[in-house]
């Protein structure tokens, strides 16, 4: 039986990915306060969410 085993090249790539995706949510929340805040991190969340959702799709049909 043959076993088809990740290309452990993409999920390095995939894991950079989420990596940069958390940064990015985290670098779009600095410094900000009230108002400012609340209105960049529910876009911020959303956007991570969405992008995170894509790179699971992908790393799943690595496995």
């Amino acid at each position: 039986m043959n076993t088809i085993a990740p290309d452990n090249d993409v999920l390095r790539q995939l894991e950079a990915e989420t990596q940069r995706a958390w940064t990015q949510y985290y670098q779009d929340l600095h410094d900000l306060t009230g108002a400012d805040y609340e209105r960049v991190e529910l876009e911020s969340w959303e956007t991570l969410q969405v992008e995170l959702r894509q790179i699971d799709l992908r790393r799943r049909r690595c496995v």
